[in-house]
């Protein structure tokens, strides 16, 4: 089968499209004929190995596995079934994460796999994953976001922030986000009732409070996204920029040090897996009330291209691979 594989760590020219065997499916897997998949920040941090903390994944100090193949998100069809599944059938059209998607097969357990939503592409579910579920955890379960609640969501353009405009809307909220210039549309498109543009205005120096604040890009301390919570909200953690040797860790841990001496919540945000979320983000994209925004695409040949446009810092929405 066709794959990208990389071999070492660093820029996108570690990555090579080659001819690789097609994987042998595990009882308890799914091999799915993939059709598309999408480009994440977990690609390009892997990739190059930036934050190093990543090097400590899989004991991989120094290259990573043989033949590791990037990708996480991906939607095809089912190939071959395990014999410990029940839940799929062949032909089955699917979508989930697993690892090694930027390729034309991979094999997925069936407790990380879903049906499609009926009503979108391949392309179009290759984006929500991973995305979509980081932004449902963040605002159900981390945040237990309530309707008439105010959010704030900073990095809304992007492939989760645009997820979580949405479904802060879905469960009722008034959200605001935080995006750039050439992303206001997007964002105001997607749902969001009030832009700040960060090139223009410092939305720390806003005088609105909120209940919840959602950071997923940027570098701001703790302290002042503290400032603009209500008494009683709850800053969650995400991402956000740092150093090249442990990333943003140092910052979130010194959070969620303060967090147990403060009515706020400062929460760090985890995310792993979730097959009943994505039947949930499947129901709600059936309903029309999400539906992912995709930037751009390119073949799996050009893999390599589309994660160097991802860390130049694209466009809003996601890059989605097509296989």
């Amino acid at each position: 089968m066709k794959a990208i594989v990389q071999s070492t760590y660093g820029s996108p020219d570690v990555l090579e499209y080659k001819n690789i065997d097609k994987p042998e499916v595990k009882d308890n897997e799914v091999l799915v004929r993939v059709h598309a998949a999408s480009v994440g920040a977990w690609d390009w941090h892997f990739m190059r190995a930036d934050p190093h903390i990543m090097r400590l994944i899989g004991f991989r100090l120094r290259t990573p596995k043989k033949n590791t193949i990037p990708g996480v998100d991906m939607a095809g069809r089912v190939e071959a079934i395990g014999k410990n599944v029940t839940q799929f059938q062949l032909g089955d059209e699917v979508y989930g994460e697993s690892k090694g998607t930027f390729a034309e097969y991979t094999c997925v357990s069936g407790d990380t796999l879903a049906l499609k939503p009926d009503n979108l592409s391949f392309e179009q579910a290759a984006a929500v994953p991973v995305a979509a579920n980081t932004a449902f955890i963040g605002l159900r379960d981390k945040a237990q976001l309530q309707p008439g609640q105010k959010v704030l969501i900073i990095g809304a353009a992007g492939g989760v922030g645009t997820f979580a405009v949405q479904i802060a809307k879905s469960f009722g909220a008034e959200v605001t986000g935080v995006c750039s210039t050439n992303s206001k549309d997007t964002v105001r498109s997607v749902g969001a009732d009030h832009i700040i543009d960060y090139t223009q205005e410092d939305f720390i120096e806003s005088e609105e409070r909120y209940d919840v604040i959602f950071e997923l890009a940027g570098s701001r301390s703790p302290l002042e996204l503290r400032s603009l919570l209500t008494p009683k909200g709850t800053l969650i953690l995400s991402s956000g920029e740092g150093g090249h040797w442990v990333g943003p860790f140092p910052r979130i841990m010194k959070a969620l040090a303060v967090s147990p001496f403060v009515q706020q919540k400062l929460l760090s945000l985890t995310v792993s897996p979730n097959k009943e979320n994505l039947i949930l983000l499947k129901e709600l994209i059936e309903a029309k009330k999400i539906t992912p925004v995709i930037d751009k695409t390119y073949p799996l040949s050009e893999a390599a291209e589309a994660i160097r446009y991802f860390e130049k810092g694209h466009g809003p929405g996601k890059i989605v691979i097509t296989i």
